[in-house]
């Protein structure tokens, strides 16, 4: 943590001693900032940001390709094994696969190329801005607001992918009451700039369980 400057706080990083600590700290999530209350006065300390995952500059609703993965809670195999090369969807796999390729129904704006479910992650091409004109079900809920002024996890893609894992979750449970089962907190995604780098993730996809011994999401591969 760092501290914030501003008038009657203390901005030495030296841990204070319990007998100054008249009450325990506070937490405001609001400004993201820990509130100490001493003898000697009131001590701010700024709560550490989170990595954004997300381009800060980049307006994840306009058109165009991502790469997006998402992982399995704890990289836990949740959707199935590789055995021989090949993958072996279980039946929550079968699930996620289910959802993923009925993305376009729920979001007519969004279109799907290449994709694969791994034991504990889903890679995939979500391209932004194809016309679909299927109708949305109700195993996935995108909010609503357009408002220019929204914030990044509000965004379309974000948006999508949210519809998508809380379809997963919601049914999971439903049918075989895993509360076990959790996503990962949001998702990796990379911004496909040209026709050549989208033959190369399409060609990653397609590979990606021949080289599972040797992938980063492999849970025997953990340091």
């Amino acid at each position: 943590m760092r501290p914030v400057q501003g008038s009657h706080i203390f901005t030495g990083m030296r841990p204070m001693r319990s007998r100054q600590v008249a009450i325990p700290p506070t937490l405001d999530m609001r400004n993201r900032i820990v509130i100490w209350r001493t003898r000697r006065g009131v001590a701010l300390l700024a709560m550490p940001q989170r990595k954004a995952t997300r381009l800060g500059e980049h307006d994840y609703s306009r058109q165009g390709y991502y790469f997006v993965t998402v992982r399995a809670r704890s990289r836990r195999s949740a959707f199935g094994e590789i055995e021989g090369g090949k993958l072996c969807l279980n039946a929550l796999g079968a699930l996620t696969e289910e959802r993923w390729r009925e993305i376009p129904g729920h979001f007519p704006d969004a279109g799907l190329d290449e994709f694969i479910v791994m034991p504990n992650h889903i890679h995939g091409i979500v391209i932004i801005g194809e016309a679909n004109c299927s109708g949305r079900g109700a195993y996935m809920r995108p909010l609503q607001s357009e408002r220019r002024d929204a914030d990044r996890s509000k965004m379309r893609l974000s948006r999508i992918m949210q519809g998508f894992k809380a379809s997963v979750t919601r049914t999971s449970r439903k049918r075989w009451n895993d509360r076990a089962f959790g996503w990962q907190r949001s998702f990796y995604d990379h911004i496909i700039r040209s026709d050549a780098e989208l033959n190369r993730v399409r060609e990653y996809i397609r590979n990606n369980p021949l080289k599972w011994a040797f992938d980063r999401y492999n849970p025997t591969n953990r340091p």
